[in-house]
């Protein structure tokens, strides 16, 4: 309690985890989501919208044995008592709607984008809201879906302006996977426990190397820190089994699934997920995807406990330097695959499905990085200013002018003298500046200020781009009834709308 009349304020402060994110990034955002959407649309998916709130027991986040939810969502209970969370992936609630909704079309497509929630560790880069958007088929077994998710995130990677060889997407099925414990196992099937454990081991060949993950598999090993990690404990015959399948040539799509199927050949679900993946190389010739696009890797697993199928992973090769001068990848901003399982918890019918999903904010930071964003903090990139208070209504009218050209406009409404609205448009992002006083309005013009052809004469340019720079004036005047076009005009030098 505070004394008797003292005024006590609020402390401003922020969940953790969570962050406020700038319009720069906000319209970077939609502008990428704009893309994607464009993408998913050519391959026949429709918008759909879930609600950000659901009940526990439909997300499936319940503890097991327990009347308590899974410590990593937000949750509480509503006024009936009842267990309500935040979406933690945009796939459970799609599940749901299915069941919900038998007379949907089959196959069913739909895309989502939205903010999903995960209470998780904050870290750089990582957060507990962050947005996916989703594509899903669901309703179908034809691989021709699967085949169809690798082509979706080649084309969206591409889209937003990465081009080839800076991605590559990389297939597996998961039932070769199935195969290759069955082996491991003796042919019978192994302890679902155990089957995580090994798979937990695949999974970590990028960053152990193939003698890390023989450890792993074996008595275990040693981490950077000395610390000493238990490893699975198979025996070294069994070890030697995943070690052939991790080491099978992956020089051809074709080469991989004639070495899988010469390892799992005794085992049923094995040669099955080998013919999935022939089904999909075939689809993806007939279409043009070759491997500088689409690869097939022994060693993706993604959602152990989840994917029945193919699993696909959408990943950035190249490398960037931190502000610490160390190089680094962006690695996956991109992955799915087939969940045939996951409507059935509902209908008790088996629903086959497949999608893919991408990391929005994610992939927004690799392509700023990249310099595929034009950073735009301004919705509205033209401010009309306010010379002579006199002309307000003259300036009203050119604003409106703006607009009706389809030109996003703000008018200054503030009550600063003409430098301080200069600071004011560059302060927020924009890229034009209108002026006209009362000399230029009896001479019929308006002056036209390119903010930021400044900002582009100090960067490290070429010779080209120089020339380019001195032949576009940064004011100019021109005639008021040509006052949109010209200001189009600059606009265009930005790329802006």
């Amino acid at each position: 309690m505070g004394k008797p009349g003292k005024t006590t304020r609020t402390r401003p402060r922020r969940l953790k985890g969570f962050r406020d994110i700038t319009s720069a990034d906000v319209l970077a955002r939609d502008w990428m989501i704009t893309r994607i959407r464009e993408v998913y649309e050519r391959y026949g998916f429709s918008p759909l919208e879930t609600p950000a709130l659901e009940y526990v027991d439909v997300l499936g986040k319940f503890l097991p044995e327990a009347d308590q939810p899974d410590a990593g969502i937000f949750a509480f209970r509503d006024e009936d008592e009842e267990w309500i969370a935040l979406r933690y992936d945009l796939t459970a609630p799609l599940s749901r709607y299915v069941a919900m909704n038998a007379e949907l079309p089959r196959p069913f497509r739909r895309y989502q984008v939205g903010p999903v929630y995960r209470v998780e560790k904050p870290g750089p880069d990582r957060f507990r809201e962050f947005f996916q958007f989703d594509f899903d088929s669901v309703g179908t077994n034809s691989m021709l879906a699967d085949a169809e998710c690798c082509m979706i995130m080649c084309d969206t990677l591409e889209a937003l302006g990465i081009a080839r060889g800076d991605y590559i997407v990389r297939c597996n099925d998961r039932k070769v996977l199935n195969g290759v414990l069955e082996l491991v196992a003796g042919g019978a099937e192994m302890a679902p426990d155990r089957s995580l454990q090994v798979l937990r081991c695949i999974d970590k060949l990028d960053k152990v190397g193939l003698d890390g993950v023989k450890l792993l598999l074996g008595p275990g090993r040693k981490d950077e820190s000395g610390a000493f990690i238990a490893g699975v404990g198979l025996e070294p015959e069994q070890v030697e089994l995943v070690l052939g399948y991790l080491s099978i040539s992956t020089e051809s799509r074709t080469a991989l699934c004639d070495g899988l199927e010469e390892l799992v050949s005794s085992s049923a679900a094995g040669m099955e997920g080998v013919g999935e993946l022939r089904q999909i190389d075939e689809a993806l010739v007939g279409a043009g995807y070759g491997e500088d696009r689409v690869v097939f890797d022994p060693t993706v697993v993604r959602g152990l406990e989840y994917y029945t199928g193919p699993v696909f992973e959408g990943s950035l090769t190249f490398e960037v330097v931190d502000d610490k001068g160390v190089a680094r990848q962006f690695g996956s901003v991109f992955g799915g695959g087939r969940y045939d399982d996951l409507v059935q918890r509902f209908t008790g019918q088996k629903v086959p499905a497949t999608g893919a999903s991408i990391g929005v904010d994610r992939l927004l930071a690799a392509l700023k990085t990249l310099g595929k964003i034009d950073n735009q903090a301004a919705a509205a990139p033209v401010l009309v200013t306010r010379l002579d208070k006199a002309l307000t209504t003259e300036y009203q009218k050119m604003a409106s002018e703006l607009r009706s050209g389809g030109i996003n406009t703000e008018l200054y409404v503030g009550n600063q003298g003409i430098g301080k609205q200069f600071k004011y448009a560059s302060d927020s992002g924009k890229t034009v500046a209108v002026v006209m006083g009362s000399d230029e309005m009896e001479k019929g013009e308006v002056s036209i200020k390119d903010l930021r052809l400044g900002v582009e004469l100090s960067k490290e340019i070429g010779a080209d781009r120089k020339k380019w720079l001195e032949d576009q004036p940064a004011q100019f005047t021109t005639p008021r009834a040509e006052m949109t076009e010209a200001v189009r005009k600059v606009l265009a030098r930005y790329t802006i709308g």
